[in-house]
């Protein structure tokens, strides 16, 4: 008999017809498996193999528009899901009822009405959108069962609020912003498992190197009970950074040249990438998207995928324009952009690019596309745009002396400063900071430009809200823009790094960071901006509420005492009416 190893995870959800999801579960053996949902729709896929694990996304097709149905996963005909006994409610699939999910009349009144979630439709006739949003979550799980040493974990606890409180407000999809599994920095059972395997006293020491290990990670993060359901039942989208390969991955040429000359990361990047295409990648595409993909029938088709994934995983390494891993979903109103600043960096000096030119110009497209037929459009990007103005000079002059500006010797101290420091955001590479920049202005400007412009990150281990200045952009959108970072979700942060984030809002930290650029000869910046809210510390999760042409942000941190649990530390919204 079949089993279930992992899943299932429910996501994509169709907001075109409200008819179709996707569902992915991993099996312990090739079968055939099955989604059946109680309202009578569902679909049926059969496994595919990678490195001797046995996969399937499964189409459910026939749900009814605006309904909520229970579902359940059987694999040879025998159910595996719900799992006997389960403390849990039965997993189900929400479709968005499509007549109510338009863009809203802009004559409409679209003032706030207040900040309680409930389920009718809102301004302009529309239902509203929510989208939950966080990054970095650390899964492993504490030694001592009654304290955890990084404080509790908010998707454990949002899973418990679901699940406890039949009314609580649902969010309609979960963005997960990179760093779901930590490849670099394993836990304790994880490190007791490698060292089953292999030496750890030989590089890359307690991380992992090959598919095998990856599986590991995503088992020890998705089989968390809390998880395993919240996943089950919330749409999710996802992401990478730069821990769900290593640390840092990609922030300059010289970073990568010095990885590929050890002996073991070109394992360790295929099989990174491999693991992001089956576990978090294709989940992400439409149900037309994985009907398309060339290298998803193919993996289907054969015996073993195996080697078909490993050269593509190669040839993506080889070159960030190989592959696509930006993607678009649209919620309705709503817009989501997914956009990869890690593997599609382009790294030689002179020419760095946070994202390479075929891939901003299909971002822009998509922004573009059909402009007037969504209120809100989000740009989610694992790294913040906006960052502490001492942070963002700081790695604009570190941009400028590593290309050369200040000489030979101070291009080494730079680029020694930008491993050390992690100096690659966006504004470690000042074109594409721009390029963004007027990306989002350029969406804002005009008669069809969406209400709101947000730009959801993570990273940084804190979390905050900045607002752009446009006075000396040579556009000026009339969007509402707002950076909204959110990070970490269950993670931990030193104390000095909370002091060096909070220096980095001040004055004193613009001051200094001015010297910074002065002496790269960093030009003057032609975009200012300020912080509007935080930052907060913890680990935590944001949701906007965007309902007709109104954005409501919440920020939920998880606290421990009495028991874990979300409390809510911010509620804002805008346009103001």
């Amino acid at each position: 008999m079949a089993g279930l190893r992992l899943g299932p995870l429910l996501r994509h959800v169709d907001w075109e017809t409200g008819t179709e999801a996707t569902v992915w579960v991993e099996a312990d053996r090739p079968c055939e498996a099955e989604v059946r949902c109680a309202d009578g729709a569902g679909g049926t896929a059969r496994t595919w193999r990678i490195a001797g694990h046995h996969y399937a996304l499964i189409p459910v097709t026939g749900l009814r528009p605006g309904g909520e149905t229970a579902y359940r996963v059987l694999l040879d005909g025998e159910q595996v899901w719900p799992l006997p006994d389960s403390r849990f409610p039965d997993s189900t699939i929400r479709t968005p009822d499509v007549s109510a999910t338009g863009p809203a009349d802009v004559s409409a009144d679209s003032s706030a009405t207040g900040f309680a979630d409930r389920p009718t439709t809102g301004s302009g006739g529309q239902r509203p959108v929510r989208v939950a949003f966080g990054s970095c979550r650390w899964a492993a799980p504490p030694s001592d069962a009654s304290h955890d040493p990084v404080g509790p974990d908010a998707l454990d606890t949002l899973a418990h609020t679901l699940a406890t409180s039949p009314d609580a407000p649902r969010p309609d999809v979960l963005v997960l912003l990179g760093d779901q599994v930590y490849a670099d920095e394993t836990s304790t059972e994880t490190r007791r498992w490698l060292a089953t395997r292999r030496d750890l006293s030989e590089p890359p020491g307690d991380q992992v190197t090959d598919y095998e290990e990856y599986t590991r990670l995503y088992y020890e993060s998705w089989l968390d009970p809390e998880v395993r359901w919240l996943l089950s039942t919330v749409p999710s989208c996802m992401i990478f950074d730069d821990h769900d390969v290593i640390d840092d991955w990609n922030t300059s040429e010289a970073w990568l040249n010095q990885m590929r000359a050890t002996p073991w990361w070109r394992e360790r990047i295929l099989s990174g990438l491999m693991s992001y295409w089956v576990h978090q990648h294709l989940g992400n595409l439409s149900p037309a998207e994985l009907a398309a993909d060339g290298l998803y029938a193919a993996v289907r088709e054969t015996e073993d995928g195996t080697e078909a994934l490993r050269d593509f995983a190669s040839r993506a390494d080889a070159d960030p324009a190989y592959n696509r891993w930006s993607y678009r979903r649209d919620f309705g109103p709503v817009r989501l952009l997914m956009v990869d600043t890690r593997g599609a960096r382009v790294l030689g000096e002179g020419a760095r690019a946070m994202v390479e030119d075929k891939e901003l110009a299909w971002v822009r497209q998509q922004a573009l596309d059909r402009a007037g037929t969504y209120d809100h459009l989000l740009i989610g990007t694992s790294l913040p745009w906006l960052l502490p103005h001492f942070v963002h000079d700081v790695e604009a002059w570190n941009a400028s002396v590593c290309g050369g500006r200040r000489g030979a010797r101070w291009a080494r101290i730079g680029e020694d400063l930008r491993q050390r420091g992690d100096l690659e955001h966006w504004a470690a590479f000042p074109e594409s900071f721009d390029d963004l920049t007027d990306l989002i202005a350029e969406v804002g400007e005009g008669p069809d430009a969406p209400a709101t412009i947000s730009v959801l990150s993570g990273d940084v281990h804190h979390a905050y809200i900045a607002e752009p200045d446009w006075s000396r952009w040579p556009r000026r959108p009339v969007s509402e823009v707002r950076q909204l970072t959110c990070s970490p979700v269950h993670n931990s942060i030193h104390a000095s790094i909370r002091v060096g984030f909070r220096f980095g809002w001040s004055r004193a930290g613009r001051a200094l960071g001015r010297v910074f650029t002065r002496h790269g000869r960093v030009p003057a910046p032609r975009l200012t901006w300020r912080k509007t809210g935080g930052p907060w510390f913890g680990n935590q999760l944001m949701t906007l509420t965007l309902r007709g042409r109104t954005a409501q942000l919440r920020l939920d941190q998880a606290v421990a005492s009495p028991e874990p649990h979300l409390t809510t530390a911010l509620r804002t919204s805008w346009p103001e009416a």
